[in-house]
Formats: structure tokens, C-alpha cells, sequence
């Protein structure tokens, strides 16, 4: 039974001091047995004041990679090692180099979907929620965002005053859906908001009645006193909405919103990383470590 399975791993995690991270991407029994739940680098920050001397994150690489940023003394333990981000691994360090060459004069601001090596090269990191205020308090007129081009577009349409490049990388999951996929959602349910992530096409974001965050959906949801919602991010969210708030109703913008890798840690994972029978251990040089962590603490610096 999964009540069993639970049990296991939160007898575990407290015999080895582990303090377990899950991203709201993950599946509802896995976030019941967390110490955090939320979004990727309010995971770190989390990670890093918990007394615990060991950190598993439930999620995907480069979430486990900038816990380790933050948290050097601390042992970081993915539970899936197979589980990555197609958005993170778009671009290399070779390529950035390159790509800071066709733009020289250009600050680079990464998106936190970054690889800890694709950040030693940047100038700030940003998160989905705070990305538009912290560009604007760049002193910078010219960037060169990556490396997700929607959501590149989506702050360069609020930051007007500055010069925003974007490349070609976005987040397949997100990036599929078109306006007529918003069309037939609100077709069949048409008292219902449309809350999506601005890792979105352009032509989606423009219908939402709400953008945010993955966190910013799920709180203006609960918060709002609308009864019926279309989400238009990873479906595991409809989950969690749907038993945090069984009085209102809230649908998926596709069947297909599915992220395939946050989906690989399943419960099993969790407990055969505690038994020490699978998972992996994240390990960054020092070098790499502090030169990523430049880019963290300039976006923490402007807020």
C-alpha cells in the first residue's frame, strides 16, 4: 500500500537526517511525505536553513545541482538520475561562449532552468516570478536572455526600456500548446480562469487571465473566489489544486501537459535513494560551484 511505502520513507528520512525537497511537479504521495514543497530555487533556499546534514531533491537535475550551490557542506542526493530538463540541456557551455561572441556588450541573464556550468557564464539568474523586476533593476540595457525564448518574450514585453535577446530554447512541455488548444479548453468549460506559466508560446499567455509562477498559480487559485479554473501548466498541479480545494472544479489545458521527467520519481525512488540502493549523489568542483553561485547572488542582490 502506498500508506506503507510513506511510512518506510518517513522512518527513514528521520534515521539519516534527510530532509526531502519536492518540486509541485511531482506526484501528490510524494509531496505528502516532504519536508518542502514548491518551486525550484524557494527548494534551495529551504535546503540551505534546514538543519539537516543531508538534502534529497524530487524534481530534476539542475534543481539538485543549485541546492549544492547553496548548500556546499551538505550531501545532495537525486533520487532519479535519469531525470533532467530538455530546456536546461538546450544549450552547452561552448555555445553560450559562442553566443556571448555574437553579442558582445551583452549582459547574460539565466533563467534558474539552467545547468550549474551554463551559470558560471552568467552575469544574474532570474526565477519565472521574479525575472521582469530583477531585469529591470539591471543597470544593463542590453541582455541576452537564456534560455527560454517564451519566457524571454514574455519579459521583454514588460521591460520595454531595455534590449532583450532571446535564442532558441524553451521548454518542450510548455511550449506545444497553441491558441487553439485554449480555445476548446474554454469551449467546454466557459466559466472557468485560465491561469498559465509564462514558459508558454506567446499566443497562449495572451489568453490567460492570470500568469504566473507555478506557486503564483496555486496561490491565486486557492485566493481566488472564482470556483472553476483551466491550469495551463504540468498537470500534476490540477492534482494538488483539486484536493487542497475539492470545493472548486479545475481542469487541464491539455491531457498532454505532462512533463516526462518530473515524472520519472515515483515513490519507490524516494525510498530505494533513503535504503542507499539507487539514486545519485550530486557532486560540483569547487570552481564550478562558486563561479554559478555569482549569478545566484547578483539576483538575490536586486531582489
Amino acid at each position: 500500500m502506498i500508506k506503507d511505502i510513506q511510512e518506510q520513507i518517513l522512518k527513514l528520512k528521520k534515521e539519516n537526517d534527510v530532509c526531502i525537497l519536492a518540486h509541485c511537479y511531482q506526484t501528490h504521495d510524494i509531496l505528502e511525505i516532504a519536508d518542502y514543497v514548491g518551486d525550484s530555487f524557494g527548494l534551495a533556499q529551504r535546503a540551505a536553513t534546514a538543519p539537516n546534514k543531508t538534502v534529497m531533491m524530487c524534481g530534476v537535475r539542475f534543481m539538485a545541482e543549485t541546492v549544492k550551490i547553496l548548500s556546499p557542506e551538505k550531501r545532495v542526493l537525486l533520487p532519479e538520475p535519469d531525470a533532467g530538463c530538455p530546456m536546461a540541456e538546450q544549450l552547452d557551455k561552448q555555445m553560450l561562449i559562442q553566443l556571448k561572441e555574437m553579442y558582445p556588450g551583452y549582459a547574460v541573464a539565466a533563467y534558474i532552468n539552467t545547468t550549474a556550468e551554463l551559470k558560471t557564464l552568467c552575469d544574474v539568474c532570474v526565477t519565472s516570478s521574479s525575472a521582469a523586476k530583477i531585469i529591470k533593476k539591471m543597470p544593463e540595457d542590453k541582455i541576452l536572455f537564456i534560455p527560454d525564448k517564451n519566457l524571454g518574450g514574455y519579459i521583454a514585453a514588460q521591460c520595454p526600456e531595455k534590449t532583450i535577446v532571446t535564442v532558441h530554447g524553451c521548454c518542450p512541455t510548455h511550449a506545444k500548446f497553441t491558441a487553439k488548444d485554449v480555445e476548446k479548453a474554454k469551449a467546454a468549460h466557459p466559466n472557468a480562469l485560465f491561469l498559465v506559466h509564462p514558459e508558454c508560446a506567446a499566443e497562449v499567455v495572451e489568453k490567460a487571465d492570470f500568469v504566473g509562477s507555478t506557486t503564483e498559480i496555486m496561490s491565486y487559485a486557492k485566493k481566488s473566489d472564482k470556483t472553476e479554473f483551466i491550469i495551463g501548466t504540468e498537470n500534476s498541479i490540477v492534482q494538488h489544486l483539486g484536493i487542497d480545494c475539492p470545493e472548486k472544479r479545475f481542469y487541464p489545458l491539455s491531457k498532454d501537459f505532462v512533463c516526462h521527467n518530473m515524472q520519472l520519481t515515483k515513490l519507490a525512488s524516494v525510498l530505494h535513494c533513503l535504503q542507499g540502493t539507487g539514486g545519485e549523489e550530486i557532486i560540483l568542483d569547487e570552481e564550478t560551484r562558486i563561479a554559478a553561485k555569482k549569478s545566484i547572488d547578483r539576483m538575490l542582490e536586486l531582489g
